[in-house]
């Protein structure tokens, strides 16, 4: 009888996961400063343009998965979508209530020279080379692997320079269990210490 049960229960299992069907879980972006940039306002003028940013990843349309031990992969997807937009939204808010004022700008070329005819003090904007989260389960672990590399584009008009600073991070852990709110607290953490990083000194690498 033990036996029977046993089997009904090893069939069941079986069948829920070969009916399972791939789930895409959206996950919000947001950058939160840990704290305040007094020396920005100084440094870059009180308003800033954001320029649109560029997603350049072969694959724009999810920002990482998840691979279980048995079952069909999860994907991961930015909210808003797609993903330099909710980049460039957060980021934008961010600086706002920073005491800066953010101009959407609608294009720019990347050059010192036409500088002159942006409205705003300085113009920032954002090259998304790598953007991924990829867990993958063993047992009673999961590895999960963050890689992000931006190219972030400073241009500041009183400077008539453009300040260029490549910034690469990669962030390994091991959990018991990967959620989706997990993924969020990794991928906001990452993007709030670059831009925590590149707020506080913003003439960086050039």
């Amino acid at each position: 009888m033990k036996f029977h049960r046993c089997l009904i229960l090893i069939t069941s299992i079986f069948f829920i996961l070969s009916c399972a069907k791939t789930g895409t879980y959206l996950i919000p972006i947001q950058y939160q400063p840990k704290g305040e940039f007094p020396s920005l306002r100084d440094k870059i003028g009180p308003s800033i343009g954001i320029a649109p940013f560029k997603d350049e990843r072969p694959d724009r349309l999810y920002i990482g998965m998840h691979t279980p031990l048995q079952g069909v992969s999860s994907y991961f997807k930015s909210e808003p979508f797609p993903l330099e937009r909710a980049i460039m939204d957060s980021i934008s808010k961010a600086v706002s209530r920073s005491g800066l004022k953010a101009i959407t700008i609608e294009k720019w070329d990347g050059k010192p020279e036409s500088l002159k005819r942006i409205e705003a003090d300085s113009v920032l904007m954002v090259e998304i080379k790598r953007f991924w989260t990829e867990g993958k389960a063993a047992p009673f672990r999961t590895g999960v692997k963050t890689s992000v590399h931006f190219l972030i584009h400073l241009g500041v008009k009183r400077e008539v320079k453009v300040f260029t600073r490549n910034v690469e991070v990669e962030k390994e852990v091991t959990l018991t269990r990967l959620t989706p709110e997990k993924i969020e607290e990794i991928v906001n953490k990452i993007i709030s210490d670059i831009f925590d990083s590149f707020f506080s000194n913003p003439y960086e690498g050039q």
